[in-house]
């Protein structure tokens, strides 16, 4: 192109990609499931770092009498010049209880608040530098052991499928032979689209997307729910060390496809999803938020101004205020 012809708006995908690394990116992680699912092992596994070294063990009694409580762990992970600011919400107590009825009431009104906050801000004054702290994603944790989905799970996911994007994981997949594990995730698959739960929804490729990604796209989208294994110690099989489980009949490898869904998972939470993930929160999940709040402000609105309107006019028509009369 002559350079009287070049105005020079094609570089505007370089000035936004510089402002958004010179800014950095924030992502909010959910994990929930009851407790020996491996669900701290998991998230140090995908981002590789420690989150949980303060943590402190529960026995089963102290576990069985505990309420469900809401955890934040922050970590700024830096990657070829490029910060995230990953937060990862916990869930310690939920399911563990005798009683477990509505123990998803917690972590529904974590998120809503997270909501508020936002809404909050967003229509305050100084609205440059809100923190988001909106849920993007939360990883919901399946037990190996049972036939299918619990009813804690279909009244969890339930409850929750309309706040934020659910990515159901079969936790612990090496206590699976392969074969078990194709009859879970089939399973589970029915069993979700039986009960109506809707999680999260991978968009349909661009028409111009190469092959490759396709494929990929569409493993992705076949490997639900994701079976995997997590794992933060290092191994020696077949002469390379690599992070995984040590048996007496051999290595289960973390990060080998044909072992787990590993992989795949972490391909798409954070390499190809991650941005999806925060659009649909952001324009789904928040607007449908925030439409409720503006509708019930509105409706505030509008019943302050009748009952002000209809105090005026049974003033209006009660006649003269009565005399006041001096009692000397």
């Amino acid at each position: 192109m002559d350079d009287k012809e070049y105005v020079g708006f094609a570089t505007l995908p370089n000035q936004v990609h510089r402002k958004s690394v010179k800014k950095g990116f924030d992502f909010t992680l959910m994990v929930a499931g009851e407790s020996g699912l491996g669900k701290s092992t998991l998230v140090n596994s995908l981002f590789l770092t420690d989150l949980y070294r303060d943590r402190k063990l529960l026995s089963a009694e102290e576990r069985i009498t505990q309420t469900v409580e809401i955890t934040k762990h922050a970590v700024d992970i830096e990657e070829k010049g490029v910060r995230l600011r990953l937060t990862i919400v916990d869930t310690p107590g939920f399911g563990d209880a005798v009683n477990n009825t509505e123990c998803w009431r917690p972590v529904a009104e974590y998120i809503d608040q997270q909501f508020e906050q936002y809404f909050r801000d967003e229509s305050g004054l100084n609205r440059k530098n809100i923190q988001d702290n909106r849920v993007h994603c939360c990883l919901y944790f399946i037990s190996p052991y049972g036939h299918g989905l619990r009813p804690l799970d279909v009244e969890f996911m339930k409850a929750l499928h309309q706040r934020v994007n659910i990515v159901p994981i079969l936790a612990k997949a090496d206590t699976l032979t392969p074969p078990e594990v194709d009859r879970k995730k089939r399973k589970i698959r029915e069993e979700i689209e039986h009960f109506g739960i809707k999680i999260y929804q991978f968009p349909d490729c661009d028409s111009d997307e190469d092959e490759d990604f396709k494929l990929q796209d569409q493993a992705l989208k076949e490997s639900i729910p994701f079976a995997v294994i997590g794992s933060n110690t290092v191994v020696e099989a077949r002469g390379r060390r690599v992070r995984g489980r040590l048996y007496p009949w051999g290595i289960v490898e973390v990060e080998n496809p044909g072992h787990c869904d590993f992989v795949k998972l972490r391909t798409m939470l954070v390499r190809t999803h991650m941005q999806d993930l925060k659009d649909v929160t952001r324009e789904t999940h928040y607007e449908n938020y925030r439409a409720q709040c503006i509708q019930s402000m509105t409706r505030l609105v509008v019943k302050e101004r009748n009952r002000k309107a209809g105090l005026g006019m049974a003033i209006g028509q009660g006649g003269h205020r009565p005399e006041m009369r001096l009692v000397g």
